[in-house]
């Protein structure tokens, strides 16, 4: 019995110390590989790598604000489609279209001149023998007949501007003003948008000064139909910067289509070099969405310096406050997209990593899926063979999963924030499922079925 004591005891003492030894290893792949330091030891090496990771996704991190302004700018410019949807709704907004009926108003006020009508008429009374107290009562008249013909007008381009026909008018002008636009950026000129020495982009009013024209003469203001055509123009955006992206319009196309994929690849050379990968991958995500959070600040700094620099300088300041942020409003889309792509991106890789939290994390997951499983199979449901192939092939499903949630990305024609989080959210209950389903493989073997 002694014997069988001592043995008894040897065995306990091996695989406490077996126990031990796991664990030990266990800590050490989660720590990662630790070697002697050397010049040219894999502790160097390491170092090295880590630092190279640090700049490329540092110096990444800092070109994306500029990137994503770039892309905007880029696509603005040369997507007629996307230009007609950035400046479309400004013709239902009630600032941009009060503006817009003043700025009409004033144009054809302009050519009307009450007070030589009223010379006129006042000359002919004077011919007819009328008192000259009848006269110099009509002349008195001038101001109030100025008012109320002003009034008139502006009624009238009211009705204009909230027409179903000048919705219609303004997108189809936009459209085509969109190729006049990239004609004066590119230094061939334009008719209908103009850009200034100052930076001031204007649109032609002509075709909608000629609709009113037409409005008024309907209503019984004869005179209207009379008129000569009238050139004036409503600026839509005042800022120097119009001007350098004239001169420099190639650029900054190039620009536009280029960076956006050099941030990509130095988020990804930086995560590639990394020593450790997913903590790496955290860093860019979280990277990513601070420079997101920098670009937003950044707009609202430069909304601010914008409509301190034309206050005093434009009738309308508040129409200005509307299109500015109506032409940032994609831009404010896509920031708000990256800035989401970034977190999600951090938190799966967080998810998946090795820190004793995430550890912890997913091991109270697979948990609660083994008493699911176990509780469901107890009343007889059970997965069948697809249990123990998902066992099997648990990681290529995984692998698939994520790699179908980045092609609907990737192939999304306008990708939203919003997207972003229901791929995720899709993608992570596909992912469940898989865990939900795969079997152990001892009881997918032991299952008769």
């Amino acid at each position: 019995m002694s014997e069988a004591t001592g043995a008894e005891h040897d065995v306990a003492a091996r695989l406490a110390a077996l126990e031990r030894e796991n664990e030990a290893l266990r800590r050490r792949l989660a720590d990662g590989p630790t070697t002697p330091a050397g010049p040219s030891g894999t502790s160097a090496r390491n170092r090295a790598r880590s630092a190279a990771a640090v700049v490329l996704i540092v110096v990444g991190a800092l070109l994306a604000p500029v990137a994503v302004a770039a892309a905007w700018t880029e696509r603005t410019l040369t997507d007629t489609d996307r230009y007609v949807d950035t400046v479309g709704p400004l013709a239902d907004d009630p600032t941009v279209r009060s503006a817009l009926a003043g700025r009409l108003t004033e144009a054809v006020m302009s050519r009307i001149d009450v007070g030589a009508l009223v010379d006129g008429v006042t000359a002919g009374l004077a011919e007819q023998d009328v008192p000259p107290r009848a006269t110099q009562a009509l002349a008195t008249l001038e101001a109030p007949l100025t008012s109320g013909v002003e009034s008139f007008v502006r009624q009238t381009a009211d009705r204009v501007v909230t027409s179903d026909e000048f919705a219609d008018s303004w997108d189809q002008a936009n459209r085509v003003a969109h190729e006049q636009l990239v004609a004066v950026l590119r230094g061939t000129g334009g008719d209908v948008v103009q850009v200034g020495q100052d930076g001031q982009l204007t649109i032609q009013l002509a075709g909608m000064i000629e609709l009113l024209k037409e409005r008024l003469d309907e209503r019984g203001f004869g005179l209207a139909a009379n008129l000569p055509t009238i050139n004036a123009t409503f600026t839509v955006l005042e800022t120097s910067q119009l001007v350098e992206a004239r001169n420099r319009y190639a650029q900054v196309v190039a620009l536009g289509t280029w960076l956006p994929w050099i941030v990509l690849g130095l988020l990804g050379a930086g995560v590639a070099v990394a020593h450790r990968h997913l903590r790496a991958l955290v860093a860019a995500g979280l990277a990513l969405a601070a420079a997101m959070l920098v670009l937003a600040v950044g707009l609202v700094v430069a909304r601010g310096l914008y409509l301190d620099a034309l206050s005093g300088a434009v009738v309308r300041l508040d129409a200005a406050e509307v299109v500015f942020d109506q032409l940032v409003a994609f831009l404010r889309v896509a920031l708000r997209t990256a800035a989401v792509l970034g977190l999600v991106v951090a938190l799966v890789a967080y998810l998946g990593g090795s820190s004793a939290s995430a550890r912890s994390l997913r091991s109270g997951i697979g948990t609660g899926f083994g008493k699911a499983r176990g509780w469901a199979e107890g009343r007889g449901v059970t997965p069948g063979p697809v249990g123990g192939w998902l066992a099997r092939y648990r990681g290529v499903a995984r692998t698939a999963v994520v790699a179908l949630a980045i092609l609907v990305f990737l192939l999304a024609a306008n990708p939203t924030a919003g997207l972003v989080v229901g791929i995720a959210v899709g993608a992570g209950v596909l992912i469940a499922l898989v865990e939900l389903l795969a079997r152990p493989l001892s009881t997918a073997r032991d299952d008769p079925s």
